[in-house]
């Protein structure tokens, strides 16, 4: 391998860093987030979101002045969970049950696993690119803001 070839290599990886970071531009996220809450304020209830890349770093979280606190501690942790099981978080339960395969995964990783309903991984050409938490409602709330968030989010880039 000569310099010319690792030059190259170098390149692509800087470029495909670059092209994933500026899919988390602030606009980007502000809009998805503001149709997150025109579907929240639709169900009468206040939330937060998380949106966090593929290296768990959050990169925007917005809080609804009328959201509960807990939710701020959730959202991100629902992200969280979205991209280290690859899987919307709704999807984890089944897994985690007495007799499951992950059975006791939730205490072995300390309160960082949430396995209900409000995180989606976000996917680009079948890569993980990072997820959305929202918490603040209903299992069911959550999960219909986070899905109309994702889809705000997504509508330009697939």
């Amino acid at each position: 391998m000569n310099e010319e070839h690792i030059s190259e290599i170098i390149k692509g990886i800087l470029s495909e860093t670059a092209s994933k970071d500026q899919l988390f531009d602030k606009q980007r996220m502000e809009a998805a987030i503001n149709d997150g809450i025109k579907k929240a304020d639709e169900l009468g209830v206040g939330v937060t979101f998380c949106f966090m890349d593929a290296g768990r770093v959050e990169r925007m979280l917005y809080h609804m002045p009328n959201a509960n606190l807990v939710s701020s501690e959730l959202a991100p942790k629902k992200a969280w969970s979205a991209i280290s099981m690859k899987e919307p978080t709704k999807d984890i339960s089944k897994d985690i049950q007495p007799g499951a395969p992950l059975y006791q995964m939730e205490t072995m990783l300390d309160g960082k696993l949430v396995s209900f309903p409000g995180g989606i991984p976000l996917t680009v050409n079948g890569q993980i690119i990072g997820a959305v938490g929202v918490s603040g409602g209903l299992i069911e709330e959550d999960q219909a803001i986070c899905e109309a968030t994702v889809a705000s989010f997504m509508k330009e880039i697939q």
